[in-house]
């Protein structure tokens, strides 16, 4: 268990002057906020000591990028905000790569970053710490929004607007800066008493539903891709019950894992990569495309060349047609595909087949061919890895997963079950997987649904993220971290023998993990690839965080879209 009581605990007090930073935490608190991550900065001091006067918990995280992996986390974990402090300069620019991976994966998330004085902002250099020409302007590739706070008085409003804004879809972050003298300066404001935000509706236009169930309607050979958008929009009731009316084959993307039930007879599960499901999805005369761009992973690295119409439903208007031309849909995906569940008649049609094979049996013989491929490809180890890791996780687990060559597999292979499947996928930035879990793990806590999660990294990506070993062992949280450790940067070293014949850089010097860990306090065991089940299993059923360490070189399966 994790060593903090949310509901009950007792606030240190500090100062009796109510400042900037109280209205803050006040009315973070009256928008249902539990948990903030961060780390305590100079100009950010009003923030931390209005927390004294309040009852947000707070986790502290060793690197600000980390932190914002793990509001992250705490998000995905939960469905909830993250709420993230940063302090200026330095640790507000530090955020930015973990920012960008909630923004490209729609993670609704209120940052709150401190600011310089009010009389150092604008264009003058007045030489204060941590200045920066236009610090908001360094978020503006990574949140929805950037709004700079100058009076106390407007502290409660523009908070209340930017948590509507982050659960609004598209959700995603949203950045707020307070300077240093408005958090810590006296203020007239009375005490927030509440809050309310409310996501901004975001339905499909009637007309396009129309055209959309018209098209469908007519289809022979319909199919579904389902993407990250599917479960923002917490859209898996409506797809399953669209995908049994069309009997339409769905298959989900990395982001999309867990949305489509695995072993549906419909389920193409995830082998969004392999030709086979690439050749079927061409096939298809009317492809619904939920909450996915059509990017790079899920078009086979833009080798897909669909010969049907397209039906694309995303909240963001900016994927909308952005790779190939159809029936765009701005709408939420829960919003949407409830709309169309309502107009599509059931069944359409109970002969429908692909070219004479019915769509389960074409279902079954495409799982059949990947299946066959990859036993063609001397992969025996990798599949039983993988293997051993689905089977000794409990089924309700959630899992988080670095940019690492087990996570490739994953995005392929892995059976969500009732659990939850998150991945760095968005952005592709290393370090994601353990500091997200650490977030998960806490948000669990604190929503009152305690639970150990799975955190998976390669040795290159744990160091990113290594020194929140001891923001694990100073919450006691549960978490298990499996390290698979391959000497380098494993993905990147395949990529580089696979195209220039030799790797160059990729090797890297790194600690004795196990000795590490435990210098943290944390237990920490290192196995064979055959005993990483058993390995795990122990690791589930200890207290706090633990690491499990395998010295292994997996491989990925062959490429489909190089082949000729």
């Amino acid at each position: 268990m994790i060593d903090f009581d949310p509901g009950t605990a007792a606030p240190t007090k500090g100062t009796s002057q109510r400042n900037g930073g109280d209205l803050v935490v006040e009315t973070l608190e009256a928008l249902g906020a539990k948990t903030v991550f961060g780390i305590p900065g100079q100009h950010a001091l009003g923030l931390f000591d209005a927390m004294g006067r309040g009852n947000l918990h707070f986790v502290s995280s060793r690197v600000e990028n980390n932190s914002a992996f793990a509001a992250d986390g705490y998000s995905r974990a939960t469905g909830e905000v993250g709420v993230l402090f940063l302090s200026t300069g330095p640790g507000a620019l530090t955020s930015l790569a973990g920012l960008q991976e909630a923004y490209a994966t729609g993670v609704p998330m209120v940052v709150v970053a401190s600011q310089i004085p009010l009389e150092g902002l604008g264009a003058r250099r007045k030489g204060m710490l941590h200045q920066l020409d236009d610090q908001k302007a360094s978020a503006a590739n990574v949140t929805k929004s950037q709004r700079l706070i100058q009076h106390a008085s407007g502290i409660p409003s523009a908070i209340q607007d930017a948590w509507t804004e982050a659960i609004s879809s598209p959700q995603g972050p949203v950045w707020l800066e307070i300077p240093q003298n408005v958090l810590l300066d006296p203020i007239m404001v009375p005490p927030v008493e509440d809050a309310l935000a409310e996501a901004a509706d975001n339905p499909p236009r009637v007309e396009l539903v129309r055209e959309a169930v018209k098209w469908l309607s007519t289809a022979e050979r319909p199919a579904i891709i389902a993407g990250g958008g599917t479960r923002r929009g917490r859209a898996e009731k409506s797809l399953l019950s669209i995908a049994e009316k069309l009997r339409a084959p769905v298959i989900c993307t990395p982001g999309g894992n867990g949305a489509f039930p695995w072993t549906h007879e419909l389920s193409l599960q995830s082998w969004i990569e392999d030709r086979h499901m690439t050749d079927l999805l061409e096939d298809a005369d009317v492809l619904i495309v939920i909450g996915s761009s059509l990017g790079e992973v899920t078009s086979n690295y833009f080798t897909f060349a669909p010969r049907g119409r397209i039906i694309q439903i995303d909240a963001e208007p900016r994927v909308l047609e952005s790779n190939s031309p159809g029936l765009g849909i701005r709408a939420d995906a829960g919003q949407a595909l409830a709309a169309l569940d309502d107009a599509l008649v059931a069944p359409v049609d109970t002969t429908r087949s692909w070219h004479g094979t019915a769509p389960e049996d074409l279902v079954k013989d495409s799982l059949a061919k990947v299946k066959a491929r990859l036993e063609s490809q001397d992969l025996g180890k990798e599949l039983k890895f993988m293997s051993d890791i689905r089977e000794a996780v409990p089924a309700d687990m959630q899992t988080f997963w670095d940019m690492t060559i087990s996570a490739y597999w994953g995005w392929s292979c892995w059976d969500a079950r009732q659990g939850q499947f998150h991945s760095a996928q968005g952005a592709g930035g290393l370090g994601y997987g353990f500091p997200a879990a650490i977030g998960g793990a806490v948000g669990l806590e604190t929503v009152g649904k305690p639970s150990r999660v799975l955190a998976v990294s390669g040795d290159g990506s744990s160091m990113y993220s290594i020194s929140e070993l001891a923001t694990a062992k100073q919450h006691n949280i549960p978490v298990t971290w499996l390290i698979v450790d391959d000497g380098g940067y494993g993905i990147l070293r395949e990529y580089m023998v696979g195209a220039f014949g030799k790797a160059t850089a990729t090797e890297l010097a790194r600690p004795d993990f196990v000795k590490l860990a435990e210098a943290f306090g944390v237990p920490a065991t290192r196995v064979a690839p055959e005993d990483v089940g058993d390995a795990l299993r122990a690791g589930f059923a200890a207290d706090g965080p633990n690491v499990v360490v395998v010295e292994t070189l997996l491989r990925m399966f062959g490429p489909t879209h190089l082949d000729d």
